[in-house]
């Protein structure tokens, strides 16, 4: 049986294998949004086996694992490490169409030289191996960025944060990409929260600046993100369910906000009015340093209450919010933002593919010199990082604006061995492109078709930051 991971791997012609291995393979990585630990890098950590290493803080194997029916001791109890991947093998051994197939394929090919497929059957002697080969090879936190080619990478952060992981990874000579941080404000935002008030005062006390009103807030944001910039940050980032209507009336947000001190159950309708004018207010603060602000929108998290209560947020049970029309709230914001010379630039990311042509229509009406693609339609993203996604963004950013200014993969991860998607990305965007020659729709000139795969996957990325 010929091992499913080869040189052929998506790659459906001639063309488009000397595309890959001309142009692509080789490329350093540029991994401008993941959720990997800056402490975990810099204490340059080492796995035991591959339950600690794939199944630790994965909640897209935890997800797929609970909807095979694996009991919950066997995902995230105390079940011992190896009945995990016991049960992650079965499960993944069958999972036809996941792109979790795929990525454990390809893992376990690029990191420890296994071109059998992972299943209930080979489950034994792959754990064998891979752990095996893990406390030989000393394959730590900073041995997977290096052999994956990695030359930055950006951790999501919050403003409390200290970033004394990052200052410590800057001063080792060992790690070898750049590891900077991103602004993730949205505990700041989040005005309903329960326990809003409580990080109020962690983030006072990481300020120096006693947050009692609207505008001590915000100069206690801005210090946050004067300290990040200090440490090499240039990229903030917002998550939401939804692009809300931007309000910028700043006595009622005033209002709104002391009445958080006394009231704890202030409802979703008041961080209605609060969020979005504090989404205008740091989109300003943004352009003046040149960052770029990522909207991450259409998620709908912790969906899961008695999940929620037990393990807490990120476990796998968040879902696409829908349709919904954030065209005309998120257009308002652009053009408010740039009649005052203040838009950022920008990368907009939906979890609902099917806004890929509205997205891709509204970032064509604000795109501006000198930067090529100012505004970004950022790569699929989360339940759409499989091949049919990846494909329909991007058929879609070339049909309604500029593919070759587009600054292509990322991983989204928080695992030290996600680093094959970016292969994954790469084979199939040289098998469209090649595809595309094969079909008579575009010359087939490996100067220009060279020229778009290295900007996608590498050199816009490293220019756009």
């Amino acid at each position: 049986m010929k091992a499913l991971i080869n040189d052929d791997f998506l790659l459906g012609s001639d063309k488009a294998r000397k595309l890959f291995k001309a142009y692509a393979k080789d490329l350093p990585i540029v991994d401008y949004h993941c959720h990997l630990s800056p402490k975990e890098i810099a204490e340059d950590i080492s796995f035991e086996n591959l339950t600690d290493l794939w199944l630790s803080h994965d909640h897209y194997k935890w997800r797929l694992m609970r909807a095979a029916g694996v009991d919950e001791e066997l995902i995230t109890g105390n079940a011992p490490a190896k009945d995990k991947f016991m049960a992650w093998a079965k499960v993944i051994g069958m999972a036809w169409g996941n792109p979790l197939y795929h990525w454990t394929a390809l893992e376990l090919a690029r990191y420890f030289d296994i071109y059998e497929p992972l299943n209930e059957y080979t489950a034994e002697e792959i754990w064998d191996k891979t752990s095996a080969m893990l406390k030989k090879n000393n394959m730590t936190a900073s041995y997977f960025l290096k052999v994956s080619n990695v030359e930055l990478l950006c951790t999501t952060d919050d403003p409390a944060d200290d970033l004394s992981y990052h200052k410590k990874i800057a001063e080792d000579d060992k790690i070898k990409a750049r590891v900077l941080p991103t602004f993730r404000p949205d505990r700041a935002l989040n005005i309903a929260s329960p326990d809003y008030l409580d990080y109020l005062s962690k983030l006072s006390d990481a300020s120096g600046i006693d947050i009692k009103d609207l505008d001590s807030l915000k100069e206690a944001l801005i210090s946050r993100i004067d300290f990040f910039s200090s440490v090499g940050c240039r990229l903030a980032d917002h998550g939401l369910e939804n692009i809300p209507p931007i309000f910028s009336n700043e006595d009622q947000v005033e209002s709104l906000f002391k009445m958080r001190f006394s009231d704890a159950n202030i409802n979703s309708a008041a961080y209605s009015t609060f969020e979005p004018y504090m989404l205008l207010f740091l989109a300003k603060e943004y352009a003046k340093r040149n960052w770029t602000m990522q909207l991450h929108f259409g998620c709908r998290r912790d969906n899961n209450e008695r999940l929620f209560n037990m393990l807490g947020k990120d476990i796998g049970c968040d879902a696409i919010t829908g349709y919904f029309n954030s065209t005309a709230p998120l257009a308002r914001y652009m053009s408010d933002l740039d009649k005052e010379g203040m838009l950022p630039k920008m990368i907009i990311y939906s979890l609902d593919p099917h806004m890929n042509e509205q997205i891709d229509t509204l970032i064509g009406c604000f795109q501006e010199g000198p930067d090529v693609m100012k505004i970004q339609h950022g790569s699929a993203w989360w339940f759409n990082d499989n091949i049919e996604g990846m494909k329909a963004q991007m058929k879609s950013l070339s049909q309604q604006s500029y593919f070759p200014g587009f600054i292509g993969m990322l991983t989204d991860s928080r695992s030290f061995t996600s680093y094959p998607r970016h292969e994954y990305f790469r084979r199939i965007l040289c098998n469209m492109l090649a595809d595309s020659v094969n079909e008579g729709l575009f010359p087939d000139d490996d100067r220009i078709l060279g020229d778009i795969i290295r900007n996608v996957c590498h050199d816009n990325a490293a220019g756009y930051f």
